[in-house]
């Protein structure tokens, strides 16, 4: 994992992969009644306020992170899914971006929202589309290129993509074999949640 993260990162591919993600605006975001869920209420996204391993006790999130690699932590969303009934599943790079608070210092989770969050690595359900892992999928002369070749499909066997929710950073290199926090995602309309006043306005 240290050769993944001592990388230098392309300021031209995390650039045109960060502007996907719409700029994080503080009235798009409202609790769920039970306080255990930020509702994404553009985007239309349930997201639980701690990551797996970690439980929401009506203050903060306690416990400890899990770490996953990538297979497990899509058998986990998976899993969910076929017990709850409740489309769970791996949030894409540009949904894990959204997620950052650029108003804050540091960017980062907005700890009102998302307490006691790692700042760290998490795995995505993006999928490498290009031979070269650390390239850019997203970008338009990525796209036009149209060069993936028989490699691509080996190195989306091998690497997946994972996003720095301190830094809103997202990689294509990361090997699947590689630990890292899971956060899941669901529909916010699947179970009709119910929401409260909006986060900015009021605290949990």
């Amino acid at each position: 994992m240290k050769s993944f993260l001592s990388r230098v990162i392309s300021s031209s591919a995390s650039l045109a992969l960060l502007s996907l993600a719409p700029a994080f605006a503080a009235d798009d975001w409202v609790l769920s009644e039970d306080g255990a869920y930020v509702i994404d209420t553009r985007a239309q996204l349930a997201w639980p306020r701690c990551v797996e391993g970690m439980q929401w006790n009506g203050k903060t999130c306690a416990g400890t992170p899990r770490l996953l690699d990538r297979a497990e932590a899509t058998a986990l969303a998976t899993g969910r899914w076929k017990a709850e009934g409740v489309d769970w599943r791996l949030p894409r790079v540009p949904e894990l971006q959204r997620l950052i608070d650029k108003s804050i210092s540091p960017p980062g989770l907005n700890p009102a929202l998302f307490p006691a969050a790692p700042g760290s690595w998490h795995w995505s359900a993006t999928a490498n589309v290009s031979g070269r892992g650390g390239a850019n999928p997203y970008n338009y002369g990525t796209v036009m290129q149209g060069q993936a070749g028989a490699g691509a499909g080996q190195m989306a066997m091998i690497n997946g993509w994972a996003v720095n929710l301190s830094t809103g950073e997202a990689r294509g290199d990361a090997a699947r074999g590689s630990r890292l926090p899971v956060r899941l995602v669901r529909s916010s309309t699947a179970l009709g949640d119910t929401v409260r006043s909006p986060a900015n306005r009021r605290q949990p």
